[in-house]
């Protein structure tokens, strides 16, 4: 290679220093190091692994490198070396905590701190002097906390104040690559800094002055404490010019500029102290408004709406009092009328956009969201542009998820802006119903799979169509995963279309055909028996796919796929593909990327959970893969790549390729070279990015574990220990979705360990009846704390429901043995919740008085119902004993039932109530007054549901507490009256609630009814009979009428006629058991009675079989 070579005679501030060190050929040793580091960008890489390998070995481990570097950065002519020398001085300088600067003589130090100083102000390329400015922050952090370098902050301070632009604009770098070192020595000055950057945000010279005090403002926020009023004051007026400075960056076209002053901005949304609440308006109305903007450069706007979808999840109690959904939905959805790109994987506005209406669906309460955007969706599906068309069905399928709940009442008014989308005669709005039919479909599947009638032909229709091909087989997917039986008059016609497709389409419109045949076998289960052959034999080319991209993911898809025919097939049916399965699934986990192994780990569960004790056998193989998977290293960790070695790589390549290309060493005007500090600085969550693969494998993995040990049981032991240890290690990962696995699994270890241990029926109590096997109490021990130092930490939403729900379904499962050492923590972490004080629930800028006891976020509705289970289930494994505990809980599950909350909080709190009054059992005697007032709110609910959890609350209250009630049998009479009147044709919550309603009757009776008004109900309660949804209501209804046979059968006999049909329906062989084994036994007795005084009315109701 031509080596550009400079002159190796030291120059005069490197000679006045050799003295001080031995050196045999100092020229020769520059020189040496100034060839090797012109190797190191080579185009050539075994010329690069060869300079590297001599850099790291003979010079980078001695002190003198340091002064050589130094050197060459003050004297190289080439720009390129100079910005290497820079980047590895920083290194060096940095190595071990600084050991080898230290090791460097007192006045070389010196020398070198004094001369950085003329060095990088008369560096005149700006990224060669941003890398020169980092050696001089490596130096200060080793230096200041020791006053060792007290001129640098005065120099620091004249460079920033100079009438000089370019002054400025090195000082000003030179302080925000030291602002680390600074504020953690000087941590009292913030005031004093804020004020300085503050004013230097209206530099009237220079952009780059502007963007790094905007930068050292956003650094200095990072050590601000909520408790620094003064400071966070200051700060707050600087927030206006901060966003000044983002509009001069725009109008400059200074893109990096832009995205420095934005991802400032994101830094400073998810702070805890509240430094941009005083002008989140402002804030949303510039990121919205550049987002919107047309005229300006799409990679700049997909920034600003990114920076928008943090504004609504991190300031959403903001953007809610200052209703700011509408404004920025009317904006957005313009956005979403745009052309987008046709690779799903490109971002573009419109995209982005779409992000932030998901956003606000799920960060705030649906009715502000959905009715605002509903009325757009209305305008914009009547316009006659179709991208207006577009825009307003994709965002409305958008809004599905936070809203689901919201919607359910109302769906019907979406199903004809739908339909005229699937007719539509532009292809864009066709696939845009196609989408959001598929978002309806997962999130209302009840509503949806009731139009299979209509939908299915439109979706066999539009995949025949090249234009909407891809979308039909994702919607048709997500239909058919959310029907059964309904399926099967269409199973035909489906199954030759999508077969047809895997014979002529693209490797993606097959992966699409695939994961549509998946659903259909799910659906059609054994009936989908005739298609299994044929299916397999079409699949298994793909299992041969050995290329990357397109090709691993049609391979993966279609392993999926064969899990979901195995699933569908049965244990019986699909043995004689089972090892040959296990074989391809391992080989592809061993010889695979990270997408196969995923699919593989699923393919384990699906198998092991179909074939249980069969699947042992390959636990051998199959568990240490889990678990290297769980293990393994991913970038920035130890073993894997850190983001400042990758940026390094990245940058040596970049200027070699700058180079082959002929740009020179020069500085290119056109802005290719590339900054140091842009690269090496990159941040932990952009860093992690390219390891998103990497992170979802491991969540299955982490998440197979427990399906498997669940399915063999026992033979799964010896991994346990380990298994656990594992999971335990990456409890508190980065990525929510490992988190939740590990949750899953952590707490299915425990329910499958103690099944194991063949443990007696647990014993509600504090005092432990039933102790825990020993084995099974260490396991406790070894998982309970863990997940309590994660829960206390936890910051989303949906892992802290997870580790709600696995909670409560746990401790029903285990039962008091499991909580009695933990009933504090618990009780803790779920009254925080339930308080909306949990770390989740938190927003910094949200003032005390902004806190509502309204209608939220479905999601966080979620969270608060899990909370709720969780109290019931102490309430069930403890008993009277939680009594005392429970008179905490009382008032905040209380609050979730009010005129502004929303449906769901409604029915999860008086539901919760029925579950905790039945788990307390006479503790909840001290109670009884303020649960039946608050019950009594509940009766009027417009919602069904809410009425049917009232009813059963209340009886359960009657039955359990030591209370005497009867005064106030009346008033609960009068308000279950309605539950009893309902038309025939009426839905399911309707009959529910009626059965509900039967319950609460037949526990009065039971409990001590007086007989007036048993008389006087029990024509009502016949007209009830018999009940057609709750079943679990028939147990207290069939002891009522026991009760009433034995004791008072003049009241109950003349019902005979209306009864002996009940009986025969809840006896029926050929009928689901309704009654159970004991209440069964009972009734059968009371009919042989029966059959003594009315044998031909016993016989007519066609009882007789029961006699003998």
């Amino acid at each position: 290679m031509d080596v550009c070579r400079f002159d190796p005679s030291p120059s005069k501030f490197f000679r006045s220093l050799i003295s001080s060190f031995v050196f045999l050929d100092q020229p020769a040793y520059i020189q040496q190091l100034h060839t090797l580091l012109q190797q190191s960008t080579a185009p050539d890489t075994n010329l690069i692994k060869a300079a590297t390998a001599a850099l790291n070995t003979d010079f980078y481990r001695d002190p003198k490198c340091i002064p050589g570097l130094f050197e060459i950065v003050a004297s190289a002519p080439e720009q390129n070396i100079r910005q290497i020398a820079s980047v590895e001085l920083r290194k060096r300088v940095s190595q071990k905590t600084g050991q080898l600067w230290i090791q460097v003589p007192q006045e070389f130090r010196e020398s070198i701190k004094t001369k950085l100083f003329e060095v990088v102000l008369h560096e005149q390329v700006p990224i060669v002097r941003h890398a020169i400015s980092r050696v001089i922050a490596a130096i200060g952090e080793i230096e200041l906390p020791t006053s060792a370098w007290p001129a640098l902050l005065p120099w620091l301070n004249e460079m920033t104040n100079s009438p000089v632009a370019t002054s400025r604009e090195v000082g000003i770098y030179v302080v925000f690559t030291t602002m680390d070192v600074i504020m953690d020595n000087a941590p009292k000055s913030a005031n004093q800094f804020i004020t300085h950057f503050a004013g230097l945000l209206n530099d009237p010279e220079s952009l780059e002055v502007r963007v790094t005090a905007l930068r050292c403002l956003v650094t200095v926020a990072q050590y601000l404490e909520t408790d620094q009023k003064t400071e966070i004051a200051s700060f707050q007026s600087a927030v206006p010019a901060m966003l000044a400075v983002i509009g001069s960056a725009i109008q400059a076209d200074r893109s990096e500029d832009v995205r420095h002053g934005v991802d400032g901005f994101e830094t400073l949304l998810i702070l805890e102290t509240p430094l941009v609440s005083k002008h989140i308006r402002q804030v949303v109305e510039f990121f919205t408004t550049i987002g919107a903007d047309r005229n300006i450069d799409s990679d700049i706007r997909v920034l600003t709406l990114n920076a928008l979808s943090w504004v609504v999840k991190y300031k959403k109690s903001k953007i809610q009092t200052l209703a700011l959904a509408k404004p920025i939905l009317a904006a957005l959805i313009l956005v979403g009328a745009e052309e987008e790109p046709d690779d799903m994987e490109d971002e573009a506005p419109p995209r982005s956009a779409f992000r932030v209406i998901d956003s606000l669906a799920t960060s705030l309460p649906p009715s502000l969201v959905f009715n605002p955007l509903w009325e757009i969706v209305k305008e914009y599906c009547a316009s006659p542009d179709p991208t207006y068309r577009k825009s307003a069905l994709t965002s409305l399928g958008l809004s599905v998820e936070g809203c689901s709940e919201y919607i359910r009442p109302q769906v019907g008014l979406l199903w004809p802006y739908i339909d005229a989308g699937f007719q539509d005669p532009a292809a864009i709005v066709r696939n845009a119903a196609c989408v959001s039919f598929g978002c309806l479909c997962e999130w209302l599947p009840d509503e949806v799979s009731q139009r299979h009638e209509l939908v299915v032909p439109v979706l066999m229709n539009l995949i025949t169509n090249p234009e909407t091909q891809k979308s039909a087989c994702t919607a048709l997917d997500a239909f058919l995963e959310v029907l059964s039986a309904q399926i099967i008059p269409y199973l035909e016609i489906v199954m030759t279309q999508l077969s047809a497709i895997l014979q002529t389409g693209t490797f993606r419109v097959k992966s699409l055909a695939i994961g549509a045949i998946g659903s259909a076998a799910h659906a059609a289960g054994p009936a989908f028996k005739p298609y299994f052959s044929l299916t397999l034999e079409r699949l298994m080319p793909f299992f041969q796919l050995t290329g990357e991209g397109e090709e691993q993911e049609l391979r993966g898809i279609a392993m999926d796929c064969l899990g979901t025919l195995a699933d569908a097939m049965g244990k019986d049916d699909f043995r004689p593909y089972f090892a040959d399965t296990m074989t391809m699934a391992i080989s592809s986990a061993e010889h695979g990327g990270a997408r196969l192994k995923e699919c593989s780990f699923l393919l384990y569960g699906v198998l092991a959970r179909l074939f249980e004790k069969e699947f042992s056998p390959y636990l051998a193989t199959v568990v240490p893969s889990l678990l290297a998977s769980c293990s393994q290293a991913e970038h920035g960790e130890d073993g894997g790549v850190s983001a400042a070695d990758l940026g390094t790589c990245l940058l040596y390549f970049l200027m070699s390729l700058s180079e082959s290309k002929g740009f020179g060493t020069g500085t290119d005007e056109e802005g290719d070279d590339v900054d140091i500090d842009e690269i090496s600085s990159v941040d932990a969550e952009k860093a992690l990015e390219v390891n998103s693969a990497i992170a979802v494998e491991k969540e299955i993995a982490a998440d197979s574990l427990g399906i498997v040990f669940a399915a063999v049981g026992s033979d799964f032991l010896p991994y346990v220990e380990t298994s656990v240890g594992d999971l335990i290690l990456i409890l508190e990962h980065y990525y929510e979705g490992i988190r939740k696995s590990v949750v899953s699994s952590l707490f299915e270890f425990i329910k499958t360990f103690y099944i194991l241990s063949e443990p007696s029926e647990w014993q509600p109590g504090a005092a432990v009846a039933v102790p825990l096997h020993d084995k099974v109490k260490e396991l406790v021990n070894m998982i309970m704390p863990a997940i309590f130092s994660m829960w206390e930490s936890e910051d989303d939403k949906s892992v802290a429901s997870q580790i709600c729900q696995n909670l409560a379904e746990t401790i029903a499962k285990v039962g008091p043995g499991m909580v009695v050492e933990y009933i504090n923590e618990i009780c803790t972490y779920t009254l925080q919740i339930l308080e909306r004080k949990a770390l989740c629930q938190q927003d910094p800028d949200q003032d005390d008085e902004e806190v509502e006891e309204g209608e939220q976020a479905e999601y966080e509705s979620v969270l608060v119902s899990g909370a709720m289970d969780v109290v019931g289930a102490l309430a069930t494994v403890l008993g009277a004993d939680f009594s005392t505990a429970f008179e905490s809980f009382l008032t905040p599950i209380f609050k979730f039932y009010s005129k502004n909350s929303a449906s769901s909080d409604r029915s999860a709190s008086i539901g919760s109530l029925g579950e905790i009054i039945t788990g307390l059992k006479e503790g909840v005697t001290p109670y009884t007054e303020a649960l039946l007032t608050h019950l009594f709110k509940a009766f009027p609910d417009e919602e069904a549901e809410v009425r049917s959890n009232a009813a059963f609350a209340t009886g359960a209250l009657v039955e359990n507490s030591t209370m005497d009630l009867t005064s106030h049998y009346m008033t609960i009479l009068m308000n279950l009256r309605p539950l009893f009147e309902i038309p025939a044709d009426a839905g399911d919550e309707l009959f529910i609630a009626r059965d509900n309603a039967v319950g609460c009757v037949a526990r009065m009776m039971l409990k001590n009814m007086p007989p007036p008004q048993v008389e006087q109900v029990l024509p009502t309660l016949m007209t009830a009979l018999p009940l057609k949804k709750d079943v679990l209501e028939n147990a207290p209804l069939f002891k009522a009428f026991f009760y009433l046979f034995q004791n008072g059968p003049q009241v109950i006999t003349p019902y005979i006629d209306q009864l002996l049909p009940v009986f025969a329906h809840v006896l029926d062989p050929n009928q689901p058991d309704q009654v159970g084994d004991n209440v069964r036994g009972q009734l059968i007795a009371l009919v042989r009675a029966l059959n003594a005084q009315f044998p031909d009315k016993v016989a007519a109701a066609g009882l007789q079989p029961f006699i003998s």
